[in-house]
Parts: C-alpha cells; sequence; structure tokens
C-alpha cells in the first residue's frame, strides 16, 4: 500500500463496458480429476532449528491420506492433514518422497527440502488483506478468508500464506512493550494458531517509520518509552488510527522516530507465530532493510521479508541479500492500464530474481476486490484476467491474492488451480521471463524451465484481436541450439497439447488476451 490520500485519489471506478459478469464459457482450466494430484512446488527451504511447517497441496477427492518417505530427522507428517511439522537441525538437501492416496488411487513427487540459509525458493503464494478489506480489516475477516482458502481448495494448489496488511495496530505494551493489536484483533497469539492449524502461514505489516501510510504507530518513536505523542493526545479513532482535523495522516510526517522497537516487535511477532512480513515505506533504503532483515533472523523463526514500495533499482543487490522479496511499483488497482503499466515493465528486474529473492510487482487484483468496506468484481475483463495471472506467473512473482476468499466464484476459482499454469511460477529454477518480442501491442515473453522445457506467453496488448508468430533456432525469436527442433506445443489453460511443430508457430490472441504455451522438445 501507499498513502491512504493517494489511494483514494487511485480507486479505480466501474467501466460501463463491463459489469463484472463472467459465463461459464470463459473458463478454461479443466475440472481437476478425483484422483489424488500433488500439486505445488517441488522444493522447500528452512533454516536449521527452525518451526518447519509444510502442507502437501493435493487435489483430489477426500478423504485422503499422506505419507513421506526419507524425511529429515527432526520432522513428522501427520498422515490425515498432509502437514509436515517439527525442527532439522542438520543442514543439507533431503529428498523426500510424497504419497497422496484416496479409494480412487495414488500419486507421488519428490520434493526438495533444502535446510539451509535461504527461505522462500519458490516465490509466495497466498493472501493479502489490503485490496479488499483496507483499514476495516479485523481478525474475523482474516479467519474467514483462511477458512476459504482452504474450504475452497486453493490450499490443494499451494495457496498457503494468510497476510495482515495495515490496520491491525493498537498501542505499545506486554513484556516487550511491542506493538500490540488494536481491538479488532483480539487475540493475536489465537489467530496465528488457527491459521496454523489449518495448515496455512501467518503474515503481518508493519513499517519502520514513527507511523504507517494508513496512520497506525510503527516500529520507531519520538519517545523512549514508546509512547506516540499523537495517541497520547488522542488524536486517534476507536482503533488507533491517526484522526487530524483534516484526516490527513501525513500529520506524522511519516519520518523515522528517534528510537528504534524494531527488536522488540520482530520478537513479538515470531512469538505470535508470524511467518512473513510486509514492511512498508519509501525509499526501501539499505540501512533500515538490514535492521529488521537482523532482528527477524535473531528470532530463530523462519519469517519470509518483503519489502514495500517501490523498490530503488540501485539498492536490488541489497534487496538479494537482505529480502526475500521487493515492492518493484507502486500499488496495483484492477484497472487494465494498472495491470499492463505495471506488468510489462518489469524486465529490469530480472537479473535479481531468483530462489529465495523475489521481484514483486504487487498483489493479484481478481475477484471481489475493493480496499474497503465496499467490494465490486474486479474491473479486468476475463481475457485481461488470463493476462495478468499468466504474465505474473511468468514473472516468477509472488502471488498474493487480494480479494474476498470468501466470495469467490467459479471463474476466479478456475484461474487461480490450474496446476499446469501455477508451475511456471512455481519452477525451481526461478527464472523471470523477459520479453523476446515487442512488436506493437503483440508482446512476446518466454522463460526457460527446470526440465528443459519452455513457457512461451503471446500477450495481446492492443484492442482487436491479432495473430503473434514465434520462430526459435540459433536465429530465431526464441534461441534454441538448433532451428530443426520440435517442439510439442501445449495450451496451459486449456491443458491440452496443440501439435508438434518445427522452427515456428503461429497463434490468435485476444483483446488484451494471452496465449500460453509450454514447448516440450520432442524427437
Amino acid at each position: 500500500m501507499t498513502s491512504t490520500s493517494t489511494l483514494h485519489a487511485q480507486r479505480p471506478q466501474r467501466q460501463a463496458a463491463y459489469d463484472g459478469t463472467v459465463d461459464s464459457s470463459k473458463i478454461l482450466t479443466p475440472a481437476a480429476p478425483e484422483t489424488p494430484r500433488i500439486n505445488g512446488a517441488s522444493v522447500f527451504g528452512a533454516r536449521p532449528n527452525a518451526p518447519f511447517l509444510f502442507t502437501i497441496p493435493a487435489s483430489g477427492k477426500r478423504p485422503m491420506t499422506f505419507s513421506a518417505a526419507n524425511l529429515p530427522e527432526g520432522l513428522n507428517l501427520d498422515a490425515e492433514t498432509g502437514r509436515i511439522t517439527g525442527k532439522v537441525s542438520t543442514a543439507g538437501e533431503y529428498a523426500v518422497n510424497l504419497t497422496a492416496k484416496n479409494e480412487l488411487g495414488e500419486n507421488t513427487k519428490t520434493l526438495r527440502i533444502v535446510i539451509g540459509d535461504k527461505i522462500a525458493l519458490t516465490p509466495p503464494m497466498g493472501w493479502s488483506s489490503w485490496n479488499c478489506w483496507g483499514e476495516t480489516v479485523s481478525q474475523e475477516k482474516v479467519l474467514s478468508s483462511a477458512r476459504a482458502m482452504v474450504e475452497k481448495g486453493l490450499s490443494q494448489y499451494g495457496w498457503s500464506q494468510i497476510n495482515i496488511d495495515d490496520g491491525w495496530q493498537g498501542k505499545r505494551g506486554g513484556p516487550l512493550n511491542a506493538i500490540q493489536p488494536n481491538k479488532k484483533f483480539p487475540d493475536m497469539k489465537a489467530l496465528g494458531d488457527e491459521i496454523h492449524d489449518l495448515g496455512l502461514k501467518f503474515g503481518i505489516y508493519s513499517g519502520p517509520w514513527r507511523g504507517t501510510y494508513a496512520g497506525y504507530i510503527g516500529t520507531s518513536s519520538d519517545n523512549a518509552d514508546g509512547t506516540y505523542d499523537w495517541v497520547e493526545a488522542g488524536h486517534i479513532t476507536e482503533f488507533y488510527k491517526l484522526k487530524t482535523p483534516n484526516d490527513d495522516p501525513t500529520w506524522i510526517n511519516w519520518t523515522f522516530g528517534k528510537y528504534s522497537f524494531v527488536e522488540q516487535d520482530a520478537q513479538q511477532w515470531a512469538e505470535w507465530g508470524v511467518d512473513y512480513l510486509k514492511y512498508d515505506w519509501f525509499p526501501n533504503d539499505p540501512k533500515t532493510t538490514r535492521e529488521m532483515s537482523e532482528a527477524l533472523r535473531a528470532t530463530g523463526r523462519d519469517i519470509v521479508f518483503s519489502l514495500s514500495n517501490t523498490g530503488i533499482y540501485d539498492n536490488a543487490p541489497d534487496y538479494v541479500e537482505l529480502a526475500n522479496l521487493w515492492r518493484t511499483t507502486n500499488d496495483i488497482n484492477d484497472s487494465w492500464d494498472s495491470v499492463s503499466r505495471i506488468g510489462f515493465l518489469q524486465d529490469r528486474w530480472a537479473g535479481f530474481t531468483g530462489p529465495g529473492h523475489w521481484s514483486d510487482p504487487d498483489m493479484l487484483v481478481v475477484g471481489m476486490v475493493g480496499w474497503g468496506p465496499n467490494l465490486h468484481p474486479s474491473n479486468l475483463t476475463p481475457d485481461e484476467q488470463y493476462t495478468h495471472i499468466s504474465l505474473w506467473c511468468m514473472l516468477s512473482a509472488p502471488m498474493l491474492l487480494g480479494c474476498d476468499l470468501a466470495q469467490m466464484d467459479d471463474f476466479t476459482l478456475s484461474l487461480l488451480t490450474n496446476d499446469e499454469v501455477l508451475a511456471i511460477n512455481q519452477d525451481v529454477l526461478g527464472k523471470q521471463a523477459t520479453q523476446i518480442s515487442n512488436d506493437g501491442d503483440r508482446v512476446v515473453y518466454a522463460k526457460t524451465l527446470s526440465d528443459g522445457s519452455y513457457a512461451v506467453a503471446f500477450f495481446n496488448r492492443g484492442t482487436t484481436e491479432t495473430t503473434i508468430n514465434l520462430k526459435w533456432g540459433p536465429w530465431g525469436t526464441l534461441a534454441t541450439p538448433d532451428a530443426a527442433e520440435r517442439f510439442t506445443i501445449r495450451d496451459l489453460w486449456r491443458q491440452k497439447d496443440i501439435g508438434v511443430f518445427r522452427e515456428t508457430f503461429s497463434t490468435k490472441v485476444s483483446p488484451h488476451g494471452v496465449v500460453l504455451v509450454r514447448l516440450i522438445p520432442t524427437k
């Protein structure tokens, strides 16, 4: 998020040409089979002696049971839930054979568990509260989305992160004199425990200034006792949000306080069971980034560290060293202008993206959004939503939903449960796709995948249907060693082979739409 005043100004208006309804013919993802299928990433990282939680993401008919062969010492599997928990003390790589079984059959997959210095070896996939609830977020609203993530089956495809954005903060207090929740969050530890009991991860939000963008207290203060003058003076709402005569959050100047409470706050979050921190300020300077990075590491808990917002390109090497992801832009909204402007301007970050450190073009704006409290269906047309999800997957971007998960319709669910599309995002190489062709409104992105195949996305940024061509070989648009190489080309949204092609491939693409394919080498 950025400033509240800016957000109000950017809030998208409804488009007269599109009312948000989606007919079932627009659903391209085939129904998942009832037989077991293990989805999600094939690698997972944790640090030695840190609490470990991985839920095997498997679709198929329930009840389902799980087993895991060759688990490292210190880990245990719950056969009914598929949750792997515990701690591993010895660094190393462990090839674990997972099995999911129901009355119709079974499926196996190898998961590489890496115990070492890196976490977030694939881009995080989950949900964040801001784009639906804004400052009206509450404990019950967060739990509603957490429960929906499981009940609607998203967790069966690797969606696992549940993040509270700005708006949870109260005053400092407790044994650590850390930020405590306001009354919208009556028991933060219980909230974290329930999220974990669902097999999901728990995230939180803060910022290093005296106050956050939305006007809640941050990790620094001008007072050594951790009090805040505007709070003591009563310039706040009942939820400890800054309230001035002009209702202007810039009244606190968004500046650093004299005294830092970073260590206290990080320890408090760890005690609540937090697994993810979104840390929001501008500019994301290396000194402040390092202070929080070291504080999080000192807790002994694996906490994914996300920087927001609008990262400074010259600081990218520091972000790679100190953080797991960093916002590359200002806030997104559910308009074609916003999504396309942000999504198609990420190439310069490609050299810094990879396992453990990801460029973040902001949250996904599909489903019911609204920035709180009134929600509406995304203003993106179905084709624009396919472009949005396809592009973020190609970019190896964090996949953080901003909608109300409890209100997802069948179309939105189909966008988010296509295992072949999500596999492009979760590929273990972690390469960010880049543009290999840009001909006016016709744009082609490509990325190499870990099995030697290629993911290629044909985007039409124009307003009329068009045909886009691809040639490969040593001098082709897609550089491959052999011009005569044959590829089986598979449509990933439809999960259907198109055919075997040599040297060239052409496809029609709808306005603001995409054709997303995989090129599989074929003898």
